[in-house]
């Protein structure tokens, strides 16, 4: 049971799970995904002996109350996907599914976590879920036990409920990332450091460290008591281990992401630029290039060319295949429109802009287009190009 945050870059709305809608909590829709009737019928059939060594002589009967068991199991994962969800929205956030998965659950939702705080408390209202309906259940247990001495199907469904939402409630407090207890750590380090991506990344290394912890608890600690391990449980392990093996390792491509997004600047990822008039000749703009580097700015062959218009407004840059396209001849005929690239009109950026400001505004502003202008009080000093925003983001 995992609550997921897409990283902090724009991008579309995240696509859905695919599977049955079964209503709304918190604004969003709850999804059955097709997944889960798989992990309802393995769960039953490994739920058998359990329930036939508890409560014998319900012939085939024990295969239906295998099932009203991990209905009960799935309910009380449901209920925990419902904190996470009511918490997230109280916290600011914008949840957009809750879904019930072949691995539990997940409740996703965007927004971007502004404080440690908003973390922890969205992480950890999960698990506690787990543990007061343990709790309930174990008195349930107890009164029914009491009550009458025979151990009838519902005071074991009540016992064997208190023990897996215990379980449930523990295992997702361990802390590693992609568990509850995960985003817990997250927020703890992200509150003493400052900074997310580093609390991302550590609660990522710590859950490869409970992923192989997983299986070596199925492996070795049958050795150690002097058993043979469970072909079972070593398979049980084996996949759940490397389920939280691959969330670990996104959470720490997610945290690197992250600390490559906050080191944006435009200043720094845009190529400076010369301009020349609406209306000049090629041959003036390529004029206006060689005069630059003979007035002693050597890097000027380098510099984008950007046509301006009335007041210094950026209008389009020359594409550079094209006006290699040209031939000498042409050039004092050829004005630089013809061979220019037209910027979208309002794209520009200031050379402040960095971090998720700068990709925000270029997701809302650029209009599809690669190239934007760099202006700093009304006069163009680059271009940039999103394809460079986008190597910086991944990290190539």
């Amino acid at each position: 049971m995992t609550t997921s945050e897409p990283a902090s870059t724009p991008a579309p709305a995240p696509e859905r799970s695919k599977g049955f809608v079964i209503g709304r909590v918190a604004g969003a829709p709850v999804i059955v995904t097709r997944s889960w009737f798989l992990a309802a019928l393995v769960l039953t059939i490994l739920f058998v002996p359990a329930i036939e060594a508890r409560a014998p002589g319900l012939g085939g009967g024990v295969y239906l109350a295998a099932f009203v068991f991990v209905l009960l199991l799935f309910g009380s994962v449901f209920l925990h996907e419902v904190a996470h969800a009511l918490v997230a929205r109280a916290r600011g956030q914008n949840v957009t599914e809750l879904a019930v998965t072949l691995w539990g659950g997940h409740t996703a939702y965007t927004g971007g976590l502004g404080r440690p705080l908003d973390g922890f408390l969205v992480a950890v209202v999960g698990p506690v879920t787990n543990l007061v309906l343990a709790a309930g259940f174990g008195f349930a247990y107890q009164f029914a036990s009491q009550a009458s001495p025979v151990q009838n199907l519902p005071t074991v469904l009540l016992g064997l409920a208190a023990i897996s939402n215990a379980f449930v409630g523990v295992f997702n407090l361990l802390p590693g990332l992609p568990l509850d207890g995960g985003q817990i750590l997250e927020s703890l380090v992200w509150a003493v450091t400052g900074k997310r991506s580093t609390g991302t990344i550590a609660a990522g290394w710590v859950g490869r460290v409970v992923a192989v912890g997983v299986l070596l608890w199925a492996l070795v600690l049958p050795l150690v008591l002097g058993a043979r391990p469970s072909l079972t449980n070593v398979l049980w392990s084996a996949l759940i281990g490397a389920f939280l093996w691959a969330g670990a390792g996104a959470a720490i491509t997610n945290g690197r992401r992250r600390e490559a997004v906050a080191a944006l600047s435009a200043a720094g990822l845009a190529v400076p630029a010369l301009t020349v008039s609406l209306g000049a000749t090629l041959a003036e703009a390529l004029s206006a290039r060689t005069a630059a580097v003979a007035g002693g700015m050597p890097d000027a062959a380098a510099h984008r060319l950007v046509v301006v218009g009335q007041g210094g407004v950026p209008v389009a840059v020359l594409d550079d295949d094209a006006v290699a396209a040209v031939p000498p001849a042409a050039q004092h005929t050829t004005q630089v429109d013809a061979v220019a690239v037209p910027f979208v009109r309002g794209s520009e950026v200031d050379p402040r802009m960095s971090g998720t400001d700068l990709l925000n505004h270029l997701a809302a502003r650029s209009g599809g287009a690669r190239l934007v202008p760099v202006v700093e009080q009304g006069r163009v000093t680059g271009v940039l190009d999103l394809a460079d925003v986008a190597r910086a983001v991944r990290g190539t």
